[in-house]
C-alpha cells in the first residue's frame, strides 16, 4: 500500500502539470472503486485546478470552486500522459486538461477513490484525523499527553491515525528502531524523553523517505513512471535474521495488531 511518503511523492510529481490548468473533462471507465465515484464529479468539468494539496494519504484537488480527493488504496498509481494513450485493463478514470496533458488513474484492486466535494472540511474521510507527523502539531508533549494510561504496543499506537497520520507499518519499525525503543512495550511506559526520540525520529524517517522518492513497492511508481528507492536504506524493516547495522545482533520479527514487525532487541529496549 503506498504510505505517505509515496502519496506525497505522487503528490510532488503532478503538481506541476495540474495547477493553475483548467480541466476540459473527466472519464470514468469504472466508477466502482472503494466508494462509487459520485457522477457529480463531472461539474469539475471548466474549473481550474488552483492546487494539489495532501491531508494523511489523501490527495486534495483544490479546484475553483470544488474539490476531488484521491486516496490511492492498496494499489492505486497515477500517472502524467503528455497525449493521449489507449487505457489499459486497469486505467479507471482519466482527468483530462485543456492542454492536453492527461492524468490517469490506475488501480488494479479498486480499494482506491475518487471523492468529489463541496467543502473539504465536511468530508467524512477526513474528519478526526489526527496531526500530520512533519507539522509543529505533531511534538513530544502532545505524544507524551495521548499516551496518558494507554495499555497497547507502542507500535499499534503510532499507527493509528487517530493519533498521528501517515506513520505506515515500514515507517513505524524504521522509527522506533531509530529512537531505540522496542515496538512491544506499552505506551503508557513512554516517557517524555522517549516521545521527544520518537518524534524526532518519525519526523527524519518520513522526510528521508520524501526526499529520495518513496520506498519502492511492487504496486507504485511515480507520476514519471520511475519507482522509488527508500528500500535500499531500510534498517529493520525485512531483515529478520540478518545482522543489525549497529550493534550486528540478529534482527527480530513478530506480529503486533496483525502487521510484521521488525526490531533489534539489543538496540531497542
Amino acid at each position: 500500500m503506498p504510505e505517505l511518503p509515496e502519496v506525497e511523492t505522487s503528490r510532488r510529481g503532478i503538481l506541476p502539470y495540474l495547477k493553475g490548468q483548467t480541466i476540459a473533462q473527466i472519464i470514468v471507465r469504472n466508477s466502482k472503486l472503494r466508494w462509487p465515484i459520485d457522477t457529480a464529479i463531472s461539474g469539475a468539468k471548466g474549473q481550474v485546478i488552483v492546487d494539489v494539496k495532501r491531508r494523511a494519504k489523501y490527495l486534495l484537488l483544490q479546484l475553483t470552486h470544488d474539490w476531488i480527493v484521491i486516496h490511492l488504496g492498496m494499489s492505486g498509481s497515477l500517472r502524467i500522459l503528455e497525449s493521449y494513450q489507449e487505457p489499459a485493463k486497469h486505467d479507471h478514470v482519466d482527468l483530462v486538461l485543456a492542454n492536453g496533458v492527461i492524468l490517469r488513474y490506475t488501480d488494479p484492486r479498486r480499494f482506491g477513490s475518487w471523492l468529489w466535494t463541496h467543502t473539504i472540511d465536511e468530508l467524512t474521510q477526513l474528519k478526526h484525523l489526527g496531526p500530520e507527523p512533519l507539522s509543529d502539531n505533531f511534538s513530544a508533549n502532545y505524544l507524551f499527553e495521548k499516551a496518558n494510561n494507554r495499555k497497547i504496543p507502542i507500535k499499534s499506537w503510532i499507527m493509528d491515525n487517530h493519533i498521528v497520520v501517515g506513520v505506515g507499518n515500514i515507517y513505524a519499525s524504521e522509527s522506533l528502531f531509530l529512537a531505540k525503543i522496542n515496538p512491544n512495550r506499552k505506551v503508557s511506559s513512554l516517557t517524555l524523553v522517549e516521545c521527544e526520540r520518537l518524534v524526532t525520529a518519525i519526523k527524519l524517517v518520513l522526510t528521508k523517505s520524501i526526499e529520495q522518492g518513496g520506498t519502492t513497492l511492487k504496486d507504485f511508481v511515480q507520476s514519471d513512471g520511475k519507482p522509488g528507492y527508500f528500500v535500499q536504506n531500510l534498517q529493520v524493516y525485512g531483515r529478520e535474521g540478518e545482522k543489525c547495522l549497529i550493534c550486528q545482533s540478529n534482527i527480530k520479527s513478530n506480529r503486533i495488531g496483525q502487521r510484521n514487525t521488525f526490531y533489534c532487541e539489543t538496540c531497542q529496549k
